[in-house]
């Protein structure tokens, strides 16, 4: 492993966790609704099954679920379904009694659907098995190749609890949980978007 490869990995990695999706809405959701401690949980939950799949990728082990269409096929329906079913619940979220608040999510919900969002995605092993093929040689060690994994797992981490953090600061978080009823209402029609996208391309083909 060298400098400069490291670098275009941490570069690629740190490209592909901001990108706008899914899993980013789902932080932010918890993030808003529960606290900064279940965003925390769902930042480090998704960073342990994007984790799984780089790992996964690097013994290649990916390659099995990705040749396979069948194996394919049914992450991408499970992760449209659940992603439906999370925005459904959003869409329905209403007011406790008297108060502005919804219910907060609980830490255990925060760490499964951070991690099934992440699981349910067979994208992210395609994902690293294209950045992988362009680094992973057969001379590449086997510290190497876990090095490049816990590389993935770290930024994709790390991002999400920047993300975390930043959207629980007590400044405004309370004016956020104020109005959590319509972030939830907005995350959810955000998350059946993506849902409905996420069909159409599986429709397609694509």
């Amino acid at each position: 492993m060298t400098l400069t490869t490291w670098l275009a990995v941490v570069t690629i990695c740190v490209l592909g966790a901001m990108s706008p999706g899914p899993s980013l809405a789902l932080v932010l959701k918890q993030t808003m609704t529960g606290g900064r401690r279940n965003g925390v949980v769902a930042a480090l939950s998704h960073g342990l099954g994007v984790g799984i799949y780089a790992f996964l990728s690097i013994l290649g082990l990916a390659a099995v679920i990705t040749a396979s269409p069948t194996a394919f096929t049914i992450l991408q329906w499970a992760g449209a379904l659940y992603l439906a079913w999370l925005g459904f619940k959003g869409l329905t979220a209403k007011a406790q009694s008297d108060q502005a608040l919804p219910e907060a999510p609980s830490t255990r919900s925060a760490a499964r659907d951070g991690f099934l969002i992440a699981f349910f995605n067979p994208k992210i092993a395609v994902f690293f098995l294209a950045l992988f093929s362009q680094v992973v040689g057969v001379d590449t060690t086997l510290m190497a190749k876990f090095g490049y994994a816990a590389t993935a797992l770290v930024i994709d981490t790390g991002w999400y609890l920047i993300v975390a953090w930043l959207f629980s600061n007590p400044k405004w978080l309370d004016m956020l949980k104020k109005r959590a009823v319509w972030f939830e209402r907005v995350f959810g029609a955000i998350l059946v978007a993506l849902a409905g996208r996420l069909v159409a391309g599986i429709v397609a083909g694509k």
